[in-house]
């Protein structure tokens, strides 16, 4: 099976190109697209010559609709799904997914989808494993990390940049979002190497990965 991932930034692009391997082995074939930024859901579905910038829910209609096309064209052997994953950030999980969801019915051939959602953000998976991230960071303030309650609404990253980063969120914030993004990219790159699937405790983080093992499980039927 074939799986296209579409995530948000490329923080979230290098924590997955080190976990899907981990989850679907080396027999199924899998590409992570960034975009740049997660932008907002469209009032309606917009013409591609609009789309002038690489914003994924601004975008995903038109990525929905494309992928509809190429999987319909394809051998009945062949099985290819769509993995959206972002961060839920301050919305509500059901309303949103539900918005997602009604995206997808737009479209007139409908690719397999699945929607994972982050839930506050991409480093909650990281935070799902906190061996991994002492492994990774040994010097890491361990009773930071310790207080961090699995998918909670709470501020994550910083939560992990105050565990990591000299100085801590605060610190960090004030080099402003670039260097903000920099650092998360580097935080993906360097922990999920050791990120053990089957240890994780992000609720969210098991979702995706039951997600893709449901549909590995129905393309081998």
């Amino acid at each position: 099976m074939h799986f296209e991932i579409l995530v948000e930034d490329q923080s979230g692009k290098k924590m997955l190109d080190h976990l899907i391997p981990k989850i679907i082995g080396e027999e199924h074939s899998f590409r992570v697209v960034a975009y740049k930024g997660i932008g907002n859901i469209p009032r309606e579905m917009k013409n591609p010559k609009e789309a002038s910038h690489r914003i994924l829910l601004e975008n995903l209609p038109k990525a929905l609709r494309g992928f509809g096309k190429t999987f319909a064209a394809q051998s009945g052997s062949y099985k290819s799904a769509v993995i959206v994953v972002c961060d839920l950030d301050d919305k509500c999980l059901k309303q949103f997914r539900q918005q997602l969801i009604g995206l997808l019915d737009q479209c007139d051939l409908k690719p397999e989808t699945r929607f994972c959602i982050a839930i506050e953000e991409g480093e909650a998976w990281l935070l799902g494993d906190l061996e991994a991230v002492t492994r990774a960071y040994p010097e890491a303030q361990k009773q930071i990390l310790h207080k961090y309650a699995n998918d909670s609404v709470c501020g994550t990253w910083e939560v992990l940049a105050d565990a990591l980063y000299s100085g801590g969120s605060a610190k960090l914030s004030e080099k402003g979002w670039q260097a903000v993004g920099k650092e998360k990219s580097n935080w993906a790159d360097i922990i999920t190497p050791y990120i053990e699937i089957n240890n994780n405790k992000s609720p969210s983080f098991n979702y995706f990965k039951q997600k893709l093992l449901q549909l590995i499980g129905s393309a081998e039927i």
